[in-house]
């Protein structure tokens, strides 16, 4: 039985103020043109649908569009909510939806029902346990509860599988060893761990909540990462969607496909005049695509971030690596402050704060300015 995982969709996502919604839009049609070439029997969506628990009108919008295509191609759709997401508003008629084989998991209540799914080889179940703290665990249990850890596992042995069939969980938690990006929340000191031991009775675990695809300890335990770069952080990941094939029991195949966004997220670096060069850009898709720019030039360049937008359109940060940001200077009270000239003091100043001495220009500048303010007090 072969099943497309996704995960962490964040619908209505803001990035560094860029509404990413045309850029879900796409991705989500790219999404679907995949699904009817791999033609699998189930779609699970492991949490983060939306990126607020209060998702936006068009946010919502887009996610019912999408489930519709998904319905009408007969799939069974498997959708639980994360940590982004409210839970409450997510089940919103779900046992209405089960109808349509679009299935929703439900608040978490202490009892989770799988649901069966058959082919040749028999049955599959899966299981949707929804993000889960230890305190929404500890309501309907008597077991002691620590952690996040002893959480899950309560929670999974509530379920009693059945470890002669075919198992499936989708949950949406960090498994211990994981590796986070930026756009991520992380709790305190990793105490949202969950060791990856809790989900030994499963034939595949379907996670969700890391943004960089990943497997945990074997392709068994995945993470298929978001469809988007949601962070500069993630630049580099090859984003995908993961197809899992449950053969008979024990016979497990996964393979990734490949996601092409409309935009992507790029980080460049280097001097304002290379930078700004024809030949630096051209046959490249810079232009549209969202940049972070780090300039290694040693003075600031005058509004930097509208001059480099005019080439750079979609241009979400900037910043310098030069001598005087990779300095760690303290500046305390000047020394011979009785004895220094004016342009003295602002050029120790200035070193001090920049790392490096002022130039001659900059100097006769300075030197100028100070005695156009004298001559103005007079």
């Amino acid at each position: 039985m072969k099943f497309v995982h996704l995960s962490d969709l964040h619908l209505g996502k803001r990035v560094n103020e860029y509404s990413m919604l045309e850029d879900q839009e796409y991705i989500l049609t790219k999404i679907i043109n995949i699904i009817d070439d791999e033609k699998p029997s189930g779609v699970i969506i492991a949490g983060d649908v939306y990126d607020k628990s209060i998702p936006s009108a068009e946010a919502v919008q887009m996610f019912d569009d999408f489930l519709t295509r998904l319905a009408k191609r007969n799939l069974q759709v498997f959708v639980i909510s994360g940590n982004h997401d409210s839970p409450e508003r997510m089940s919103f008629g779900s046992r209405l939806m089960d109808q349509s084989g679009i299935h929703i998991s439900q608040v978490y209540n202490g009892e989770i029902m799988p649901f069966s799914i058959q082919d040749e080889h028999g049955v599959v179940n899966v299981y949707m346990l929804p993000f889960v703290k230890p305190a929404h665990v500890k309501r309907f249990s008597d077991e002691s509860i620590e952690s996040y850890t002893d959480a899950i596992r309560v929670a999974v042995a509530e379920m009693n599988v059945d470890q002669s069939a075919r198992n499936l969980l989708i949950t949406h938690q960090f498994v211990t060893g994981a590796t986070r990006s930026e756009s991520e929340d992380v709790s305190v000191g990793g105490s949202d761990n969950v060791d990856v031991s809790v989900f030994d009775g499963f034939d595949y675990v379907a996670l969700g909540h890391i943004h960089s695809p990943q497997n945990c300890t074997s392709e068994r335990v995945r993470y298929c990462g978001t469809p988007l770069k949601y962070s500069f952080s993630e630049a580099k990941d090859n984003k995908s969607i993961t197809v899992v094939e449950l053969a008979e029991k024990g016979n497990l195949s996964v393979k990734t496909v490949s996601l092409v966004p409309m935009r992507d997220m790029v980080e460049i670096k280097g001097k304002y005049n290379e930078i700004m060069l024809k030949s630096f850009y051209e046959n490249t898709s810079y232009q549209e695509d969202y940049i972070h720019i780090t300039l290694t030039d040693e003075e600031d360049i005058v509004d930097a971030i509208g001059k480099l937008r005019t080439v750079y359109h979609n241009l979400m940060k900037i910043d310098y690596d030069n001598k005087r940001t990779r300095s760690v200077s303290r500046v305390d009270g000047a020394v011979d402050v009785e004895t220094k000239t004016p342009i003295e003091l602002f050029s120790d100043f200035y070193e001090l704060q920049n790392n490096q001495p002022m130039s001659d220009e900059q100097k006769a500048f300075v030197d100028d300015l100070i005695e156009q303010v004298w001559e103005d007090e007079k």
